[in-house]
């Protein structure tokens, strides 16, 4: 089982918007991690989850004023990585 999991890890740009994250955002940020870590990351089942680009995704982690997201990519070379590389407002996103 554990060479199916995938690596999760946050860029040093998303850990500092981590950081000044609400609690229940930065609480949804972790499961989504988790959840990466076990099941890859492509999550459909996470809400306006939408691939950006060959290996970029994004989703909402919270809906409403202010709308938090998180935006990360994915690659496969040697290992499976996912790397958060962003996390923050849905104004200042990246994409």
């Amino acid at each position: 089982m554990a060479e199916n999991l995938w690596h999760v890890r946050l860029s040093k740009k998303a850990s500092r918007g981590a950081a000044k994250l609400p609690k229940t955002v930065r609480a949804n940020l972790a499961a989504l991690m988790k959840q990466m870590e076990i099941q890859g990351p492509v999550r459909g089942d996470w809400p306006n989850y939408s691939k950006l680009g060959s290996n970029r995704h994004h989703c909402h982690l919270k809906k409403g004023q202010p709308t938090y997201v998180a935006v990360w990519e994915e690659r496969e070379t040697g290992i499976r990585l996912v790397e958060v590389t962003y996390a923050g407002t849905h104004e200042k996103a990246p994409y």
